[in-house]
Formats: C-alpha cells, sequence, structure tokens
C-alpha cells in the first residue's frame, strides 16, 4: 500500500509539508504555507489524497500560494491553464473575498465546459495591503475563498472562454451578493405598499399577494437582479421604459436592456383579471440564471395599475426559487394555498375521502414551478387529470403553455417499467420538434409509485407561436413508451383474443428471461408463449421449425419442453440425421410458478440443398424429431428422407423396414449404404411410397373428387421439387400421368408409378445404387399385406408388418419359404416363415 493510502489525515499534511520544505519556499513564509497544507486538506476526502503524490500536492500548493499573493481589491481573480503537456485534466483556480454561492457558480461554469473530477475550496482569514498584497494568512478579519478545481483537459484555444465565463459569473455573483438586502428590501417595501396601491382586485386578494411577497422575501427566493420600468409614451405607441437608477444586483451598472419596449409585448396587460395572481407575474425568464444553478431565472414582477386598471409600471425581480420554497408545503404559501383551496372545492370531493386525499396528495406533489406559475384552471384540470390517471399503469400527457408564451411545460406519466434513459430522450425529442423547441430542460421523478413523472420544459425559438395537437403528440408517447411486453401482449391479444391473449402475457411474459427480452422479437416470442402454454404434462415436449421474420436467410428449430432441456449431445446426432447442421444453441429457462420450461432455440444449416419451403416440410419435420426423441423412430440416415423427399416419420419406417428385412436376407449392401443410395435419389425414394400407398393405402378407394384434386396437387408440387428439368424435358407427361392415375384403379395406378420410377432409374449412374433401388422397388411388389394403415382408438400401432410372397423377393436364398411375416419396430425385429398355405405344426 502506497504511502498515501497508508497515512493518516494529520500525518498526511505532515508528509505534504515536508515535500513543501524541501522546495524554494523563503523560511518566513512557512508557517503560512504550514496553515494553508491544513485548511486545504481539511474537508477533502481522504480518498481524493491519492490525486497526486505527496511532492505533487506540495508542488501545486507552492504555486497555488503565489498566485494568491496578489489581488486587485473587489474583484476575484481567475486562471485556467492545461499542466503539463501529457497531463489529462486542466486546473480551474480562484482566490476572492469570500461570499455565497462562489462553489456553486464556479461549478456551473466548469462543467458546462468540462466534467469535474476534484474541488477544494479552503476559506481562510487574510490580511492584504491597499494594493491587493498578502500579507499575513490566518489573521485578520477578512476571508477569503481560493478555489481550484481539477476538470478533463480542454483545448489551449477554450482556456480564455472558460476563465472569462468564470470572471463574468463571479462579477454577478458579487453583484448580487451586495444588494441583496436592498433587493429583499424591495420586495418588503413592495408588499407593504400594495395594500395602499390603486388595483382591479378585491382586499382579500391584495392581502394575499402582500404575504405571497412577504414570503418569497423571507428566505424562500436568491435575489439576483431589480429594476423598475414605467409606461410612457413614444412615437403614438405605449412602451416600457427602465426607471434609470433603479437597477440592483444584475441589473445595475452597465444595465441591460435598456431600450424602450413596446407595451402590447407585456403580455400581462392582455391577461385576463381572475384573481390575485394578476396583481405579480410568476414566470421563467428566457435567460438561464449566471450564478448559483444553472436553470433559467424565475421572475417576479408587480405591476402598477392607473384608475382604469391599465398598468403603468412594474417592478421586476429576477432570481431563484429557494431550496426552502420547493420544500415548503402548498398550504403555507399564500397565493398557491388559495389556488388548491380552490381546486379542492371545485372538484366536490369530500377532504377525507379516498378521492379527497388523493387528490391532496397530488397537490402537495406537483413541481412547485406549476403550483407557482398554473392559474386555478390550470391547475384544476392538471389535478383532475392526475386523479383519473391514478395507478393505471398509462401513459399520459399534459400540456400547459407559459402565459407569457416563453416555453411550455409538459407532465408526462410513463408506467415505470417502461422508462429508461432512451425513452427519456426520444420524448424529449418528440416534445422539442412538436414545439418548435431551442431548449429542452428535463427533471425525472421515480418514487413508489406506478408511474414516473417526467417534466419537460420546452421553450420554442422567440416569436415562434407553434400550433399543436395534444392527442397526436401524446400517441406518440404512448407509442415510445410501449415496451416489449406491451408488444407481446398485443400479439398474443391479436392471435388467440383478447381473454386468452392477456391470460397468456399475465402468465409467462414477465417470466421470460431477461436475455431472451433481449434477443428476441414479441412476434417470434407470442408463437413462443403459445407453444409452452400448449405443454401438458411433466414430459411433454413442442417444436417449431422456421425461418425468422427479420432474418429469412436463417433457418431455426426450437424445442419447447417441461420438466428439463434436452441434452445436446442428444439433440446433436438427432438433427444430423436429420440433414441439419448445428450452427449455435440458445437455452432460456422460462419459471412458472414451482416448476420450469425450457426453450431450446438452435440456429442450424441443411447439409444439402432444401427442395421445399420450410412451411411445407416443417409439421412433418417437428412430429419426426419428437418420435426420435421419444423412440418410437429410429436415429439413422433414412431420416434425412423427411427433408430432403418430404417423407413423414411412418413413411421413412416403411423404407426401414424394408432395408431391415433385405438385411436380414443376407443382401450384400451395408445399411449406410442403402441410405445414401436413397438420399441421393429422393424422387425415386418418394415414388417407392407411393407405389405402396397405390398398392396398400385404404383411401385409395375412397378418395372423392376434392380429395383426389388435393392429393394430385399435392403430388404434382413434390414431383416438380425432386426431378431435375433434364428429366421433366425429356418426360414430359411423366408428372402429368402420376396425377391422373390417382383416379384409376390400384393396378393401373401401380403401373403408371413404375413407369415413373423407370425413367428416373435411368439417371441412376451407380450400379450398386440401381440395385439397391431396384430391390425396395421388387419388395413392394412381394409385399402381399402391411399393418401399416391400421390404427387401434384413431392410433396406429408402433410396429409394421409385412406379408411377403417369398418368391417374388429377388435373390433370396434357398430353400425359398411360401410366405414370410416380418414385423419391424424400433426396438424389435422379428420374421415368421411358412413354407406352405396350411399351417403345420
Amino acid at each position: 500500500m502506497n504511502a498515501i493510502r497508508a497515512a493518516e489525515p494529520g500525518q498526511f499534511q505532515t508528509l505534504v509539508f515536508d515535500e513543501l520544505k524541501k522546495l524554494d519556499v523563503p523560511a518566513d513564509r512557512l508557517n503560512e504555507a504550514r496553515f494553508f497544507i491544513e485548511a486545504f486538506f481539511e474537508r477533502m476526502a481522504q480518498a481524493d489524497h491519492a490525486l497526486h503524490t505527496e511532492a505533487r500536492w506540495a508542488a501545486l500548493i507552492a504555486d497555488l500560494l503565489g498566485f494568491a499573493r496578489e489581488r486587485a481589491p473587489g474583484k476575484a481573480k481567475v486562471r485556467v491553464y492545461n499542466p503539463g503537456v501529457s497531463g489529462t485534466r486542466a486546473v480551474v483556480e480562484v482566490v476572492t473575498d469570500d461570499m455565497p454561492f462562489l462553489v456553486d457558480t464556479v461549478s456551473m461554469v466548469a462543467a458546462a465546459h468540462a466534467d469535474i473530477h476534484a474541488i477544494i475550496h479552503p476559506v481562510l482569514p487574510v490580511k492584504r495591503s491597499a494594493s491587493g498584497e498578502l500579507e499575513a494568512m490566518g489573521t485578520g478579519d477578512h476571508a477569503e475563498s481560493i478555489m481550484r478545481f481539477e476538470i478533463d483537459r480542454i483545448d489551449d484555444t477554450e482556456l480564455d472562454t472558460v476563465k472569462a465565463n468564470v470572471e463574468t459569473a463571479l462579477a454577478d455573483v458579487r453583484e448580487a451578493v451586495a444588494d441583496w438586502r436592498a433587493m429583499r428590501g424591495k420586495m418588503q417595501e413592495v408588499a407593504d405598499d400594495l395594500g395602499k396601491r390603486s388595483l382591479p382586485y378585491t382586499a382579500e386578494e391584495v392581502h394575499e399577494a402582500s404575504e405571497f411577497l412577504r414570503w418569497v422575501a423571507d428566505n424562500h427566493f436568491t435575489f439576483m437582479g431589480y429594476r423598475e420600468y414605467e409606461v410612457v409614451a413614444d412615437a403614438g405607441d405605449d412602451v416600457l421604459r427602465t426607471v434609470e437608477g433603479s437597477g440592483l444586483g444584475i441589473l445595475r451598472g452597465a444595465e441591460r436592456s435598456l431600450a424602450p419596449r413596446s407595451l402590447r409585448t407585456l403580455v400581462a396587460s392582455e391577461l385576463p383579471r381572475s384573481g390575485s395572481t394578476d396583481a405579480i407575474i410568476l414566470t421563467k425568464t428566457n435567460a438561464r440564471s449566471p450564478m448559483h444553478r444553472a436553470g433559467y431565472m424565475d421572475y417576479i414582477g408587480v405591476l402598477k395599475f392607473d384608475g382604469q386598471g391599465r398598468p403603468v409600471a412594474e417592478q421586476r425581480f429576477l432570481g431563484l426559487f429557494s431550496s426552502n420554497a420547493y420544500m415548503a408545503h402548498p398550504q403555507h404559501v399564500p397565493l398557491v394555498r388559495d389556488k388548491c383551496e380552490a381546486v379542492m372545492a371545485r372538484s366536490g370531493l369530500k377532504r377525507d375521502s379516498h378521492s379527497g386525499k388523493a387528490l391532496r396528495h397530488i397537490l402537495d406533489t406537483l413541481p412547485r414551478d406549476e403550483l407557482f406559475q398554473c392559474s386555478a384552471d390550470e391547475l384544476f384540470a392538471l389535478a383532475t387529470g392526475l386523479l383519473e390517471l391514478a395507478q393505471r399503469t398509462r401513459t399520459r400527457l399534459f400540456i400547459r403553455r407559459d402565459s407569457y408564451g416563453r416555453f411550455f411545460s409538459c407532465l408526462v406519466f410513463i408506467p415505470r417499467d417502461r422508462f429508461n434513459t432512451a425513452v427519456r430522450e426520444r420524448v424529449e425529442g418528440v416534445l422539442r420538434e412538436a414545439f418548435h423547441g431551442e431548449h429542452v430542460d428535463s427533471a425525472v421523478l421515480m418514487g413508489e409509485a406506478a408511474l414516473v413523472r417526467l417534466h419537460v420544459t420546452v421553450r420554442p425559438r422567440i416569436g415562434d407561436h407553434p400550433v399543436y395537437d395534444a392527442a397526436e403528440i401524446e400517441a406518440k408517447i404512448t407509442s415510445i413508451a410501449r415496451n416489449w411486453y406491451d408488444e407481446l401482449r398485443d400479439e398474443l391479444v391479436h392471435t388467440g383474443g383478447e381473454q386468452q391473449g392477456i391470460i397468456l402475457a399475465n402468465r409467462y411474459g414477465k417470466a421470460l428471461p431477461a436475455g431472451y427480452v433481449d434477443e428476441v422479437s414479441p412476434a417470434i416470442a407470442a408463437a413462443d408463449v403459445r407453444a409452452l402454454a400448449g405443454l401438458d404434462g411433466p414430459d411433454a415436449i413442442s417444436m417449431s421449425f422456421y425461418h425468422p421474420p427479420h432474418r429469412p436467410e436463417e433457418l431455426r428449430f426450437k424445442v419447447y419442453r417441461s420438466g428439463s432441456d434436452i441434452a445436446l449431445s442428444e439433440v446433436l446426432p438427432q438433427l444430423e440425421n436429420l440433414g441439419l447442421r448445428v450452427l449455435t444453441e440458445h437455452m432460456y429457462e422460462v419459471k412458472v410458478g414451482d416448476g420450469s420450461l425450457y426453450i431450446q432455440d438452435f440456429e442450424v444449416q441443411p447439409v444439402g440443398r432444401l427442395a421445399f419451403d420450410v412451411s411445407q416440410v416443417g409439421t412433418i419435420f417437428e412430429d419426426a424429431f419428437e418420435q426420435i426423441w421419444r423412440g418410437n423412430a429410429e436415429n439413422d440416415g433414412f431420416n434425412r428422407l423427411v427433408l430432403g423427399a418430404k417423407l413423414n416419420w411412418r413413411q421413412v419406417a416403411v423404407l426401414r423396414g424394408y432395408c431391415k428385412y433385405l438385411l436380414q436376407t443376407g443382401v450384400a449392401f451395408s445399411q449406410a449404404y442403402m441410405e445414401d443410395a436413397l438420399n441421393r435419389y429422393p424422387a425415386i425414394a418418394g415414388l417407392i411410397i407411393e407405389l405402396f400407398n397405390a398398392a396398400f393405402d385404404p383411401a385409395r378407394e375412397t378418395m372423392d373428387d376434392a380429395q383426389r384434386q388435393r392429393a394430385g396437387e399435392l403430388l404434382s408440387h413434390e414431383m416438380h421439387a425432386l426431378m431435375d428439368q433434364d428429366t421433366l424435358a425429356a418426360h414430359p407427361g411423366l408428372i402429368g400421368n402420376l396425377v391422373s392415375s390417382l383416379a384409376l384403379p390400384r393396378e393401373q395406378q401401380s403401373a403408371v408409378v413404375e413407369d415413373a420410377i423407370n425413367a428416373l432409374l435411368d439417371n441412376v449412374s451407380s450400379l450398386d445404387e440401381d440395385r439397391i433401388l431396384r430391390s425396395f422397388i421388387a419388395l413392394v411388389h412381394a409385399t402381399l399385406r402391411t399393418s401399416f394403415f391400421q390404427a387401434w382408438d384413431g392410433v396406429f400401432r408402433p410396429y409394421i408388418a409385412f406379408k411377403f410372397d417369398s418368391h417374388k423377393v429377388p435373390e433370396l436364398a434357398k430353400p425359398v419359404p411360401f410366405r414370410e411375416i416380418f414385423v419391424y419396430a424400433p426396438r424389435v425385429e422379428g420374421i415368421h416363415l411358412r413354407f406352405g398355405s396350411v399351417a403345420r405344426g
């Protein structure tokens, strides 16, 4: 651990002082330096000691002491510099008379240019000569503030700008602090005088206005400037002219905005007389505060009227309402309490009722600027609107146009689970565009309520009067505030109806893990939720084979499971034998109630070309995967025919059963070789099944015209997908003959199918593959009966039985039986041989 971290606070100052003594500091100033070091580190967090080494602290303190040795009386001394060539920080240093708002003001100016990393601001008693020369430090009755700010390094060309901005701000602080008693006295004087003036208000209204001014003067306002104006005639127009010599604070000296202003631009002259609020103008200026806080200055104007009720003069105060004002209860604030009481009375609610208490709470928690600036009617509309909103999780917008046309105050309420920085920025963008905003300020209140309050103040360009549609703006904000879960609920409602959709959204929406929400679109998630809801039992499984709508070039396969997920080592060989290569897997656990459901999302890639669209083979593929996983079908290369030839898992089982029988007969080819032969010629494999169906499918004899037409369309589509163009060109009537044969007797159907197979066999180049394919065709011809199409209570048997005429089986070893019955199932194979038409036992 280094010395900086190990040293106690007092020890650290000693270490720095020891380093300072090594520098070229006159001996008579060492006591002064020791005192300054103690004050410098007195309120610094111990962690900040590590910003520099002791030697570096000693050097910069010596430099700062040198900078503070001379200062012109009544003026701040400021310097801004980038220390060193390779440093990462810039430094702002100030020496000035101690007064309020110094640290706040310099921080505000510095933060406008760069991030602040350290603020050190000891206040010390000093003694200076008349010329500003430092004579003593640690003694004297005059205090000075010596400040050091470390900020991000800034461009050398910007140093002078920062210095000038700090000097200007500190000059404003000096003026405001020098005149604050006079400005406060002016407000008290106006409050006392208000009742004596000729005003177009009732005595109660005038009294309340006077009380408000006294309340403001009682440490509820940071006074920055004061000036008086009078209405005079000039070139046929009434203008508002500054009363010379009336300025105080930042409005005295080189007085700003001295040009007379047409009274028509004084919006207060055109306001309706609706109560005591009109005796006092409460708004925000178009200028930001030059000190203390960076917000726009508060404007308190008190009007004088003639006998006809026309304004003839204004006394204007500029500043900021203090933190005491913002924390004050509305019932304790004159003017505001009258407006709140008017809202309560107008609502007709009992004060001790639920709604009455809720309305009072709304008034108590509204932004204080809204309470100050709203008219009674505006406050009633806002408060009752919020009462209707209550705890409902919906987005609402309340817009108030400043009475003087300077800004729009927008209160936006957004469900807290949908609010984030991105939403805030997008909402600000919508409001900026709607109100032609040049400047936008916002504040967020996020408490325990279901809604977050975003207060956005938009200032349009001066002279601009935007026309807006509040409902349209609210609709845009509602769209922005909609989150992923809203989109999911809408998708579920759209596809399953409102009742079922909301039930599913509430049950599964929040249970979906964060990673899933980030990666999956609401449309896909809705399909996933429906699949999860369909899982019934502890060992249920469901699948989805699809192209993602937003990435149609990708191919995905999802498995939905209850109980537990499927091990990747189990899934990979199954998918590979189905003709897919697994690229990535995303596994999500969805905790619902006391159990868990699982979504396994595989990104896959077909090993070869997909002859059929995913939408056409998706269902049979999903069914095949489930049956393989449950053990009802074997996991081998025959399964590639599901995607390759559009065969369902039971039709694949027929070909597998024939293969198993051939192996029993001692055929010279392995199962893998036979699998490859059929997969290399999927059209022939499909026609072998078509030959099998023509011979044994009971439905072939009972199809009506509509069913026959549908079967013909499917057969035509499959053959067009599986046959190459050269074959179709060489045999133009091949597919048409197949379709037409569906209306013929079984024997003729079989003949047409075999003709088609023979045409395709001409393209088989390998003699071995030709022998394999002809063996399967021969087995279909040798089959007398099969149990394939038998179903008990609508469920097919888990095995397939074939009865063969053994003499039609090619190359069967002698002695050749009369008949054979071969039974195939994934877990068992058996054969029964008969050597005569009559069984002898």
